[in-house]
């Protein structure tokens, strides 16, 4: 499957052991769910995230009602090895494999069903009868994607990594990892007893990982009984493309913008280099540099790192350990094209920009897909899965 997108890259700030950055910045139009994480060293995977809400003010229009209260969802794999161990396990060329668990905000699942132990800690969302939640979901996990879903409610689709998009109604959500999500739920269930709330491995033998899944509990404040039965199975079609979601504000013209560059970036499946498997993207595994770019970019250091990486794949080479980055312009327009050519789905974060997705399809990238794209009014975001 590939995702083919215009936009642009960015960069991290790396904080050393015991040392604090403080980042002070204007909050614009930037009225949306997100959350924070370390993008280095795997931190994330030893609980390094927490949600950060943006909200407009009263002299600012939104596509839809308040809702009377506001909820957010930290869902996630979850290893009971530490950071650091992990990073072990991919550095010795292994597979991390199916995760010890699902959490939902940092507790395991509800006793659903007899296989899942006595005594774990399940989260409980409270919640009154008639009223309309905005429930904030965000995928922390470190590899696996996850459907959301809540027992017999609609999932209204109001926001789409921090944009607002045309508002549709679903059972259940695939979400993938670092995506963010924004639903309305209305509580228009009777309370004969509490609801599950479900996030559950995805594109994935599902039976095999069912062991995994996280759940927690829906409870209304005049419920009269505990959540029972089977819990509820994802229906979304996970073969065919769901393409780039409209955005009801319109996209500020950005199909009439000269397109500067093209990058078709090409994941394979991990291959053995220098005898560690790696991953690579157009036959590069990026080797983190001792001496961080940014510093090197402060002292004019040369030959830490390449401007070099290639704007296609490259058959002709072997793949190799580079510090290799691509050497973009300023103010340019680029059209990336992300081509997963693995037999598992990846995700694709820009950090600290946004791009525009016009198009989802299978197979490779040609020139003549561009007659495909939405150039009126795809949304704009961070991350994609490929």
């Amino acid at each position: 499957m590939e995702a083919y997108s215009n936009g642009v890259l960015g960069t991290n700030c790396p904080i050393p052991p015991q040392w604090n950055f403080t980042y002070s910045f204007q909050v614009k139009d930037q009225i949306r769910s997100f959350f924070y994480f370390p993008s280095l060293h795997f931190q994330r995977a030893s609980g390094g995230f927490g949600p950060i809400v943006i909200n407009n003010r009263d002299l600012i229009h939104i596509l839809f009602s308040k809702s009377d209260g506001d909820i957010s969802f930290m869902i996630g794999d979850w290893y009971t090895h530490n950071h650091t161990a992990l990073r072990s396990v991919l550095d010795s060329s292994e597979e991390l494999g199916m995760p010890d668990g699902v959490l939902i905000n940092g507790k395991g699942p509800y006793k659903y069903n007899t296989n899942v132990p006595d005594g774990i800690q399940y989260k409980t969302i409270n919640v009154d009868p008639g009223k309309t939640y905005r429930i904030r979901v965000h995928n922390v996990g470190v590899s696996t994607s996850l459907n959301f879903r809540i027992q017999n409610h609609k999932l209204l689709l109001v926001e789409t990594e921090c944009r607002y998009t045309s508002q549709t109604n679903f059972t259940d959500f695939d979400i993938h990892v670092v995506q963010s999500y924004s639903f309305l739920v209305t509580m228009d269930q009777n309370a004969s007893s509490d609801y599950c709330i479900v996030a559950s491995a995805r594109f994935v033998n599902e039976t095999e990982w069912q062991r995994v899944t996280g759940v927690g509990i829906l409870h209304y404040s005049n419920s009269k009984g505990h959540a029972s039965g089977l819990l509820p199975l994802p229906s979304t079609d996970v073969s065919h493309p769901w393409g780039a979601r409209p955005n009801p504000h319109g996209s500020h013209h950005y199909g009439q913008i000269n397109i500067t560059g093209t990058y078709i970036l090409r994941s394979m499946p991990p291959t053995k280099i220098n005898g560690s498997l790696r991953s690579t993207l157009n036959g590069v595994s990026f080797l983190n540099p001792s001496t961080p770019m940014t510093l090197a970019d402060k002292h004019r250091l040369k030959g830490v790192y390449k401007l070099d990486f290639p704007s296609r794949p490259v058959d002709s080479k072997p793949p190799r350990l580079e510090s290799s980055i691509i050497n973009a312009t300023y103010k340019g327009f680029i059209q990336v094209i992300f081509q997963n050519n693995d037999t598992k789905v990846q995700t694709f974060h820009i950090d600290g920009y946004s791009f525009y997705v016009v198009t989802m399809d299978f197979g490779n990238w040609t020139e003549d897909k561009k007659g495909s794209y939405n150039n009126w009014d795809a949304i704009s975001r961070s991350t994609i899965e490929v």
